[in-house]
This record gives structure tokens, sequence and C-alpha cells, in this order.
């Protein structure tokens, strides 16, 4: 399995990274994406630390892991400004916050971190079918969680992305160990959603292809 968004103490996780990395292999993964939050006044903190860790300890830990941000809480006139940086600062993979209905992110960041061109846009919420058709055009994944909360409009991400060609990936937005759910909860998840198992099958290759672009980059 593949996962590529998740938090640690860097943020709002509750183990610090190597933990979460040893949680990781013993539930299944193969690859884990460290995705913690930033803006700009932590950004260059955090990936200096992710960096070195993925860098010293990947020989060692039996999963592939990669160091990433996810973009959050980020006024949507500075997304783009802020998607450059992590990236200029060695980001592996670039998530933005998508608008979830169970927080208060500002309506407008969708649209900024497509324009942006981050790789995924976590928990898209109620978002609208131009900015399916904006991910589709750009390249942008949208995300299908499994996390509490923001997994509550999987059915709507899943029915746009499914008439306006735009591509899926699945996460658990994992917080802690108990958030890395076994491969038969992830794709019950993804059927509750509404998808058929040739989607599901489609949505987890996506996530082998990114990380495997990744390692090629």
């Amino acid at each position: 399995m593949i996962d590529l968004h998740t938090h640690t103490l860097y943020s709002d996780g509750e183990l610090i990274p190597a933990e979460l990395a040893a949680r990781a292999r013993a539930a299944g993964y193969q690859t884990l994406a460290f995705t913690d939050h930033v803006d700009h006044s932590n950004v260059e903190h955090i990936l200096s630390c992710l960096l070195k860790l993925v860098h010293d300890y990947s020989l060692y830990t039996e999963v592939e892991l990669l160091a990433g941000v996810e973009l959050t809480h980020t006024p949507p006139q500075l997304m783009k400004d802020l998607a450059r940086r992590s990236r200029d600062l060695g980001a592996q993979i670039v998530l933005a916050h998508g608008e979830t209905i169970v927080e208060p992110v500002v309506s407008g960041t969708n649209h900024a971190a497509i324009q942006a061109g981050v790789d995924i846009l976590a928990h898209p919420g109620l978002i609208t079918r131009e900015d399916v058709l904006l991910a589709a055009e750009k390249g942008v994944f949208l995300e299908i969680t499994t996390r509490q909360g923001h997994s509550l409009t999987n059915g709507h991400v899943l029915s746009l992305a499914r008439t306006c060609g735009a591509e899926l990936v699945i996460n658990n937005d994992a917080h802690a160990s108990r958030d890395l759910v076994s491969r038969e909860m992830r794709q019950k998840v993804a059927l509750g959603a509404g998808m058929n198992l040739e989607e599901y099958t489609r949505a987890e290759q996506n996530s082998r292809n990114l990380a495997s672009r990744i390692k090629v980059l």
C-alpha cells in the first residue's frame, strides 16, 4: 500500500516521523509521504527536518519515505508562491488542504491550489464542477480520504471526477497510528463512496504512478 498524506509531530500528528514509518511498515505500507501542515512561517523548517530524516532513514525503515508538505489555510492569493517555495526548498510532493466541510477553509482555496499546480488537492469538500474540470486539465489529483469528517464528501468528489475526467488517489490523512487503515478498510471506504472495483484499482495505481514519478525526479 501507498499513502501520500500523513502528519507527524512537526505539525498536528501524534508521532515522530521514525515511529510513524515503523507503524506504517507494520500495517503493510510500502511507501509513505510525510506531508505536514505548512504556511509561509514554517515551510523551511519543516522541510529541512523532513528531508534530512528521509535521506538518513529510508535505507533502514523498509518503507520508501517521501518528504512533502500540505499547504494549509493559506490565503488563495499566496497559494502559488507557497507551492513554488515548497518545491524550491526540496519538497518531493505538494498537497493543498482543500475546502473540507468540517473546517473553515476560505472559499477559493480549491481553485487557487489547482492553479498553483499542487500534486494532490486533499479533501476538496463540495468542490465545483469547474474546479474538477480544471484539475483534470492541470493533472492535479483529487483525494478520496479515509479520515473521519473529511470523508463525508467523498461521494461528491467521486461523482464529479468521474464525469469530468479528473484522476483520484486514496489517502488516510493519518495523524496517528490508528489512522493507518488496512487495505480492506481502504477499499471499503472507496466502495462506500460509490467507486467500483475498477475505479478503486485505478486510484491506487495513481498513487503508485505518482510515487514512481517522484523517485525519477
